[in-house]
């Protein structure tokens, strides 16, 4: 699906639509960049360059740390078994969690398109939620200073709920909050992990061609169609 007429009879379908936050409205790549090499640098561990950071982002700021982490040490001629990893990782989220909020925003930029679709959406009537594997702390902060807070009925991060997407409870749990059926909201993301969260939620699925998806390339992800603007929704 990639034509105007095709997203248009899949958004007069649903009643909602769930928005990604990091590569789909905004480019946080800087952001995360900078937090990162600010916190090894603190560590007295080897810097990161951003393209490798790119394929370790989408699955929470656990998971990009410990992947980090792992990169780096191997860098250093360390060792790499977890139990030198879990040993920095307290020292690590401390320092990157304080770094990424007193940056948060400033390297980050909204990409083109995504207001104008955000408008259009609301425009159909259509209730729209914030669901991102980013902190909650992170992600409300970043919304509002890229004027984008106010498109949210709601807004929930990594830590709202038990598990992450790929898993689907964060779809299934944001649905139960908008009030809507999975089968009338559409997930509207950026990576495989977007996708697979709402085919096992039973919510279709967009994907932007722009983002971040762990290297791979995102038009191989099972998904019901690709915009390389948010502003093809309009």
């Amino acid at each position: 699906m990639t034509d105007s007429a095709s997203f248009a009879s899949l958004l007069s379908r649903v009643d909602a639509v769930i928005v990604d936050l990091d590569g789909t409205m905004v480019d946080t790549m800087g952001d995360f960049n900078e937090a990162i090499n600010r916190m090894l640098l603190e560590l007295a561990l080897p810097a990161i360059g951003a393209q490798h950071i790119e394929h370790m982002v989408g699955k929470g700021s656990e998971h990009l740390l410990r992947s980090v982490l792992k990169h780096v040490l191997a860098l250093d001629g360390g060792a790499q078994d977890a139990i030198k990893i879990e040993a920095i990782y307290p020292s690590a989220w401390a320092s990157y969690q304080r770094h990424y909020l007193a940056i948060n925003g400033q390297f980050a930029g909204v990409y083109d398109g995504v207001e104008v679709g955000l408008q259009a959406l609301r425009t159909r009537g259509l209730q729209l939620a914030c669901l991102t594997n980013k902190p909650t702390d992170f992600a409300l902060p970043l919304l509002k200073s890229k004027g984008l807070d106010g498109y949210f009925k709601n807004v929930f991060g990594g830590d709202a709920f038990e598990r992450k997407k790929p898993d689907p409870l964060p779809l299934i749990k944001t649905c139960e909050a908008l009030g809507t059926v999975p089968a009338r909201t559409l997930m509207l993301g950026d990576s495989s992990n977007d996708a697979q969260a709402a085919r096992a939620a039973g919510c279709p699925v967009v994907l932007v061609t722009y983002g971040y998806n762990h290297g791979q390339p995102v038009r191989a992800v099972d998904a019901d169609g690709f915009v390389g603007s948010l502003a093809q929704l309009a």
